[in-house]
């Protein structure tokens, strides 16, 4: 007896798992940011799109951490344009240069 009814409860759970409503991300997004708005309380959203308030909470996590992360990218992106990497170049050539010119310096000096 007690393993049909956990072999029902695993069935039950079964399809549960396999007739959940999957959500786009475009349909994350749109139900984040509704929410960010604060035109309505976050319980009458969640309620109004059919999904618990924990999911609302675990999505706009994941919104602004990707948010963070893509802000943080950027700033990498531009660090290692062409542009940097050429006066990076030229920095070191002109270190090198002002180097020989010293070392001719302190032998002129000497002599």
């Amino acid at each position: 007896m007690m393993t049909k009814k956990r072999s029902a409860e695993k069935t039950v759970r079964d399809i549960r798992r396999a007739t959940r409503r999957h959500y786009s991300a475009e349909e994350k997004i749109r139900i984040v940011l509704e929410g960010l708005r604060g035109e309505d309380s976050i319980a009458e959203l969640c309620r109004r799109e059919g999904i618990n308030s924990n999911i609302y909470y675990r999505w706009s996590k994941e919104f602004l951490e990707a948010g963070k992360k893509r802000l943080s990218g950027d700033t990498v992106r531009e660090a290692t344009s062409d542009e940097v990497k050429q006066l990076r170049t030229e920095a070191t050539a002109l270190k090198e240069t002002l180097a020989e010119l010293l070392m001719e310096n302190r032998v002129l000096k000497k002599a």
